[in-house]
């Protein structure tokens, strides 16, 4: 009886072992097959975003249209600084209409320090929901003519007394360069 025992505790080693590897294999055939599915998900996500993103492949050749920024002049349209001043003056307001705010007031500033450099500066002030105050900065930011956010201040509308408007007191200064056709 005493040499049963040892040839069964080898096989029930054996057993066991074997168990073990196929366990750990099973395992590791598990986690292939995931990362290999996550990797398809991931190509799969990639060619949606290129979809709407209309971006090209990297494999394939860029396109000219696909580099070409905003289009338009670089500088503000006027023939004098006082008109450009009004153009200036008009983007701004466009762009705050564009977003669903109110402009209250706009100054413009044609006699700065930089006004003999061609450049003309403008002051507005508005009332803006939260969501509109990115999209008013990006417009004015990434258009044409280029122009350049000088100042920022926005008010809660905690701050003056009127919480549940929603609308927030923003007040801009934006700097844009006229160039004289002289």
């Amino acid at each position: 009886m005493q040499s049963y025992i040892p040839k069964l505790g080898l096989a029930l080693a054996a057993i066991t072992y074997v168990g073990v590897v196929l366990g750990l294999l099973a395992i590791s055939l598990f986690l292939v097959v995931d990362l290999r599915d996550k990797a398809i998900e991931v190509a799969a996500a990639e060619t949606r975003l290129d979809r709407l993103s209309e971006r090209p492949r990297p494999n394939s050749s860029p396109s000219i249209a696909s580099n070409a920024g905003p289009s338009g002049s670089p500088f503000l349209d006027g023939r004098t600084i006082t008109v450009a001043g009004a153009a200036l003056q008009q983007r701004i307001e466009a762009a705050v209409t564009k977003a669903g705010g109110t402009l209250m007031s706009s100054q413009v500033e044609l006699d700065g320090p930089d006004a003999k450099k061609g450049f003309v500066g403008l002051t507005a002030s508005m009332e803006v929901s939260q969501p509109a105050v990115q999209t008013i900065l990006y417009d004015i930011e990434a258009g044409m003519p280029y122009l350049f956010v000088d100042k920022l201040s926005i008010q809660s509308p905690e701050v003056f007394g009127e919480p549940e408007s929603g609308r927030m007191r923003m007040t801009i200064g934006v700097v844009g360069q006229w160039q004289s056709s002289d």
